[in-house]
C-alpha cells in the first residue's frame, strides 16, 4: 500500500479481533512513529503500550469521564497506547521562554502529528486504531505512574480489526480548501 492510498482509505476502528498484538509488532510500529516530525526535532512525544487487562479496565472505568464509547473501545482493544508529551520543550527555548505566542500549542501539534503517523503506520501494517480524546489526564497518569513532567495527549486503541469496513464519507475538497490567489 502506498502512502496516498493509506491516507485515503484509513478509518477509525473500534472493534478488534481477539488476537494478540505482540510486543515485536508494537516495536515495529514505533520504529516508524518515532520518525514523525516535531518542533525543532525535540522529539518530546512518548508512548505507553498498555496490554495489561487490569490497567486497561481501570482506565476504561475510572479515567474516561463516563464516556461509554471509550469504555467499550478500551475494553475491546488488545492494546491501549497512551500518548504523552514531555512538557515545556516544544515551542520553548532551552531557557524555558516561549519562542512564539502559541506557547504550549506546539506540543499538541507534535502529539497530533505523532498520533496521525501512528494511525497511518498501524493501518499500513494491517492494524486498526482510534484516537480517544475524552479522558482525565491526572487519573490516567496516576493509574500508569506517568512522570509529572509529562502530560497525556491522547488514548489510542490498537488491535487487529474485527472486520473490514469503510469509514464515513468525507467532505468534498471545496468545503475544506480555499484559495487566496
Amino acid at each position: 500500500m502506498d502512502a496516498l492510498q493509506c491516507i485515503a482509505t484509513r478509518h477509525s476502528c473500534r472493534k478488534f479481533a481477539d488476537k494478540e498484538v505482540t510486543n515485536d509488532t508494537i516495536v515495529k510500529l514505533m520504529e516508524v512513529v518515532k520518525n514523525a516530525p516535531t518542533w525543532k526535532n525535540v522529539q518530546e512525544v512518548r508512548y505507553y503500550a498498555v496490554k495489561n487487562d487490569e490497567l486497561k479496565k481501570r482506565i476504561a472505568e475510572e479515567a474516561v469521564l463516563g464516556f461509554v464509547y471509550n469504555t467499550k473501545t478500551i475494553s475491546r482493544a488488545p492494546v491501549l497506547m497512551v500518548e504523552t508529551v514531555v512538557k515545556g520543550i516544544s515551542g520553548y527555548e532551552k531557557d524555558g521562554t516561549a519562542t512564539t505566542p502559541q506557547d504550549s500549542h506546539w506540543q499538541s501539534f507534535d502529539a497530533g502529528i505523532s498520533a496521525g503517523t501512528l494511525e497511518l503506520a498501524a493501518f499500513a501494517m494491517g492494524l486498526g486504531s482510534v484516537i480517544m480524546g475524552i479522558y482525565d489526564d491526572s487519573v490516567v497518569k496516576n493509574i500508569l505512574d506517568i512522570p509529572d513532567d509529562q502530560t497525556v495527549s491522547g488514548l489510542i486503541a490498537l488491535g487487529w480489526p474485527a472486520a473490514e469496513g469503510e469509514g464515513p464519507e468525507k467532505k468534498p475538497v471545496e468545503d475544506v480548501l480555499s484559495f487566496r490567489d
